[in-house]
């Protein structure tokens, strides 16, 4: 081991029987030392900027959400009247349809009672120009 390097550390490793040496300017260079330092980090300073933020972050957020629920209500409204239009829509077209099935049968009525009428007139001039052959 050399005097003037500090930065060894020493391992055991009873991988394969063989003691590890690993320099601790290397173990600091590694991925998983870094990763390790950035959690470090995280947990240390999230708590300190939540409460910083809070005062700021809270009346935006609250903002953002006065706004969602207000563009929500107005979507509800515009789908409810939505559907009340089509709920008239479709009363009219119902209406329409009865009217028009009405109208068709009426005709059909009317109709049959003039060829009643006719066939009954036919029926009665025929009668009459019997009567008349027969006096």
């Amino acid at each position: 081991m050399f005097a003037n390097d500090i930065n060894i550390l020493r391992l055991t490793s009873f991988m394969g029987g063989e003691l590890a040496m690993i320099r601790l300017e290397d173990l600091l260079r590694s991925d998983m030392a870094k990763g390790v330092a950035l959690g470090v980090g995280a947990a240390v300073l999230v708590p300190v900027l939540v409460s910083a933020l809070a005062p700021v972050v809270k009346p935006m957020a609250r903002t953002a959400l006065k706004t969602g629920l207000r563009t929500y209500e107005r979507a509800r409204e515009v789908v409810e009247e939505a559907g009340e239009m089509m709920e008239d829509l479709v009363a009219e077209t119902q209406a329409e349809m009865r009217a028009d099935r009405l109208a068709a049968e009426q005709a059909q009525a009317d109709a049959q009672a003039a060829a009643e009428a006719e066939s009954m007139e036919a029926a009665a001039q025929h009668h009459a120009s019997d009567e008349a052959i027969r006096h």
